[in-house]
């Protein structure tokens, strides 16, 4: 049985419209991880969320765990706190290009892959006002870097180079070719 450990909603969305059975099992784990390399940390942190489930899954279970950061101007943005914070992650990353990685943890006690993969994102050039009606919304709070690609932030999304489903937060191809080496 594959076993997805996240609360997100867009993960458990995309991995339903896949069709592969699964269940949800979530643990809460400090994500906060002394790590700089951006490449690096959101796979530390989907091997941290991995190892609080894998004690309480059968051993032939496969465990999905995934972390989603954004690397913009030499910096790794997770989920905004606040109004302030949710304006600065988007005036830092409009009008330019930035980086949304996703680690992931997928296996069981016996194989594991703990693997990140990159996408490069393009934003328009957006005023002030613009930020401040998107940070305005409920929206960028419980997404990393403080937008939805497939939500209101859409319209700012000059393109992509890479996996749109990586900017969501959930790799699938990827992870499904991976899927494939395990019985």
């Amino acid at each position: 049985m594959l076993i997805l450990g996240s609360k997100s909603p867009r993960r458990k969305e995309i991995l339903e419209s896949t069709g592969l059975k699964f269940k949800v099992l979530i643990k809460d784990v400090d994500e906060d991880i002394d790590c700089s390399d951006y490449l690096e940390y959101p796979k530390l942190t989907a091997l941290k969320k991995a190892n609080a489930i894998l004690d309480e899954v059968n051993s032939s279970d496969i465990v999905l765990c995934c972390d989603t950061i954004v690397y913009a101007k030499g910096k790794i943005l997770g989920k905004p706190h606040s109004v302030s914070e949710a304006y600065q992650m988007i005036k830092d990353i409009q009008g330019d290009f930035h980086y949304v990685v996703t680690g992931v943890y997928l296996g069981n006690k016996e194989k594991s892959y703990n693997f990140s993969v990159s996408t490069k994102v393009i934003v328009s050039n957006m005023t002030d006002e613009e930020i401040l009606s998107y940070v305005n919304t409920t929206e960028p709070f419980d997404k990393a870097g403080g937008y939805a690609i497939q939500g209101i932030f859409g319209k700012h999304i000059e393109g992509i180079v890479g996996d749109y489903y990586n900017v969501v937060g959930l790799p699938i191809n990827t992870i499904y070719q991976y899927l494939k080496n395990f019985d």
